[in-house]
């Protein structure tokens, strides 16, 4: 209570009104202030609740999503874009925000030209909001160039207020994103990383948690040239498994003799020899009939099943070939001590060396998870340790 009302109170109570009644009418009125001070504070608190909901849908869209869940989520946040201008105060700042939110959508739809106009539209009504800025950035097609943009708003806001000014956390997620366009994986993931460090909503980590993590994969691999771009995708067909073994490596150096063989031949003759299995189902006892094509992708039992016949030709053994196996045959009882890799699996022998030369792990300690794709990076890492 202020010195004045304190005041008051004396004053009306020489006047003879009991204490209680004075109290509750001077409650009454600070009630009805605040009720006053909300009204005028809510609208505001409002929008700033909507931008923020908007952003968590529209940063979200850029993970990688099934496209049918894609669609929904497009939708979902055009509508609330739609319920959102029809409600829109007389407040330029605010609907600024809100176009370019709507022109970041709008690049996210392939609608480029619509993205445009929004951008000049929310530079009209709220020049240098980081909504904008960003919006910007996103419209430059050349990642060389969106870095020049990003580095020179960087720049304005001094280093006295480092990651935790205002932008900053952001504008480090599209440095992230342009360093990674640029193969420059290195600064990459430190930009992600002080991104992460620098106080943003929870869905800016959860959206690009994964790019930083393929970024600090890839940030050795900057001078590998075109086996790079393998490395870049997710998964690896048999092409690709030969080509890295070929570009990277000496280890098929037995079939080549220092020839440049195509990887196709190579893919052949290594079939021909049983260094790439018929089939990759760990389930399966006896071959298929059909062959396996280049273009398949490679999984986890797959990957150890050619690992381990290169890691055999490399050491002029053949025997561990059939190391495991003729040790758990043996048994009465054959057990395997993997849990999902059959002892009478042919993959039982390639899967355990692996394992037991660590040049693959078990994910959770227990299990191989033979049908899950293998990653470029992983199987170069692995290739190059073989070939030491």
């Amino acid at each position: 209570m202020t010195r004045d009302k304190c005041f008051g109170l004396a004053g009306i109570a020489e006047f003879g009104l009991p204490t209680a009644l004075v109290l509750t009418a001077l409650v009454l009125a600070g009630c009805q202030s605040m009720q006053k001070d909300l009204l005028v504070s809510s609208p505001r608190d409002q929008m700033e609740l909507n931008l923020a909901e908007l952003e968590r849908m529209i940063v979200a869209l850029d993970r990688n999503s099934p496209n049918v869940v894609r669609q929904t989520e497009l939708a979902a946040a055009r509508k609330m874009i739609g319920d959102l201008e029809k409600e829109a105060a007389a407040d330029a700042d605010y609907e600024g925000k809100l176009a370019a939110w709507s022109g970041r959508l709008a690049i996210q739809e392939g609608r480029y030209s619509e993205a445009q106009r929004l951008y000049k539209r929310s530079q009209t009504l709220s020049p240098g909001s980081i909504p904008l800025i960003i919006l910007g950035i996103r419209l430059e097609g050349d990642p060389e160039k969106r870095l020049e943009l990003i580095d020179r708003e960087l720049s304005l806001a001094g280093p006295q207020t480092g990651a935790f000014s205002s932008g900053a956390g952001e504008l480090q997620i599209e440095r992230g994103r342009a360093l990674s366009d640029l193969r420059r994986f290195g600064e990459a993931a430190g930009a992600f990383d002080t991104a992460f460090a620098a106080g943003l909503d929870s869905v800016y980590a959860e959206t690009y948690r994964e790019t930083r993590d393929r970024a600090w994969e890839l940030r050795n691999t900057e001078s590998f040239g075109g086996a790079l771009e393998i490395l870049e995708r997710g998964g690896l067909t048999w092409k690709d498994c030969i080509t890295l073994a070929k570009t990277e490596t000496q280890l098929l150096r037995f079939l080549t003799a220092g020839r440049d063989i195509s990887e196709v031949e190579l893919f052949n003759r290594l079939l021909d020899r049983s260094f790439i299995p018929y089939t990759q189902d760990i389930s399966l006892n006896e071959w298929p009939r059909v062959k396996p094509k280049s273009e398949d992708p490679v999984f986890r039992s797959g990957a150890a099943w050619l690992l381990w016949h290169l890691y055999a030709e490399a050491r002029a053994d053949r025997s561990l070939l059939t190391r495991y196996s003729a040790r758990y045959a043996s048994g009465g009882n054959p057990r395997s001590p993997i849990a999902d890799i059959p002892p009478l699996s042919p993959f039982f022998d390639s899967v355990l060396g692996c394992i037991e030369t660590e040049l693959l792990a078990l994910p959770d300690g227990r299990n191989f998870r033979p049908a899950e794709p293998v990653r470029g990076t992983e199987f170069l890492a692995i290739l190059k340790k073989m070939g030491n």
